[in-house]
C-alpha cells in the first residue's frame, strides 16, 4: 500500500525570523533540509498581514525548490494576482482572519461559491492546481467539485483538538467519510491542521489521503531535536501507518 505523502509547512521558521526581523533562520535552508529529510512538498501560508512568510520568501522558494510548493492564501484579488505571478504547483485557498493565531476552520465554499469558482478558474488558467481547505462536510465537498477545484485539504483541527476517546473517534469517522466522498467525486484529497506526533497515525492510516500537511509540530520538535530529525520522525510515523 502506498504511503501518504508529507508536506512540511515552514511558516513558523519564518515566525522565529520575523520576531526580530533578522535574516536568520534562513527559510530556504529550512526547506532544503526538510526535503533532504523526506518532505515531499513544502507549504507556506502568505498571510495578508505578512506576519511570517514574505513575498520574497515565496519567490526564492519557487526559484530553488526541487519539490512542489503549496502556497496557502486567502481568496482576494491581490493574493490571486501574486499567485498568478509566481505560479506555485498548488494554490490552497484558506479562510483568513487578521486576529486569529492560526486558521480556525475550513473555507465556506457553499456560501462563497461564485467568488471561489472564479479563484479556482484563475489559478487553473495560470497552470496552478487549485486546492480548497475545507471542513469534513458533504455540502462543502460537493460545492468544491461544483466550483472546479481538483484538490481538497480536509481540516483536521477539530480532530486534533479533541481529547482521545469517543468524541475524537467521531471526528475521525467524519474525516474518513469526507475522504471517501472526495475520492468518489474524483478529487485528490489531502488533510492537515493540528496534526502532531501523537495524533497523526490514525489520519495517516486513511488509505485514500494523498498528502498530509504538517508544520507547527515539526518546527516545535525541531527546536529540541533539529529539523532533519523532526521531519524524519514524522515521515517514519506516517509511512508505517499503512503497513
Amino acid at each position: 500500500m502506498k504511503a501518504v505523502l508529507l508536506g512540511v509547512n515552514i511558516d513558523h521558521v519564518a515566525t522565529i525570523r520575523q520576531l526580530r526581523v533578522t535574516p536568520y533562520p534562513d527559510l530556504l535552508t529550512a526547506a532544503q533540509m526538510a526535503v533532504a529529510a523526506g518532505a515531499d512538498s513544502i507549504t507556506v501560508h502568505l498571510r495578508e498581514d505578512r506576519r511570517h512568510i514574505q513575498d520574497q520568501d515565496v519567490i526564492i522558494l519557487m526559484q530553488s525548490l526541487t519539490v512542489p510548493l503549496n502556497l496557502e492564501l486567502a481568496v482576494t484579488d491581490s493574493m490571486l494576482a501574486f499567485a498568478e505571478k509566481v505560479r506555485p504547483a498548488y494554490c490552497c485557498f484558506v479562510p483568513e482572519k487578521r486576529e486569529e493565531l492560526t486558521t480556525e476552520g475550513g473555507l465556506d465554499v457553499v456560501t462563497n461559491r461564485e467568488k471561489i469558482r472564479i479563484a479556482c478558474e484563475r489559478a487553473e488558467q495560470a497552470g496552478i492546481r487549485a486546492s480548497l481547505f475545507i471542513d469534513a462536510e458533504a455540502a462543502q465537498i460537493e460545492a468544491a467539485v461544483a466550483v472546479g477545484a481538483r484538490t481538497i485539504e480536509i481540516h483536521t483541527g477539530h480532530y486534533a483538538d479533541t481529547e482521545k476517546g469517543p468524541a475524537q473517534n467521531n471526528e475521525l469517522i467524519r474525516i474518513r467519510q469526507a475522504v471517501a466522498l472526495g475520492v468518489a467525486a474524483g478529487l485528490q484529497v489531502n488533510a492537515g491542521h493540528g496534526l502532531n506526533y501523537n495524533n497523526v497515525l490514525a489520519i495517516a492510516a486513511l488509505e485514500d489521503i494523498h498528502e498530509l500537511n504538517i508544520g507547527h509540530s515539526i518546527v516545535a520538535q525541531a527546536v529540541l531535536t533539529g529539523l532533519t530529525g523532526a521531519v524524519q520522525e514524522m515521515k517514519r510515523i506516517i509511512a508505517g501507518a499503512r503497513q
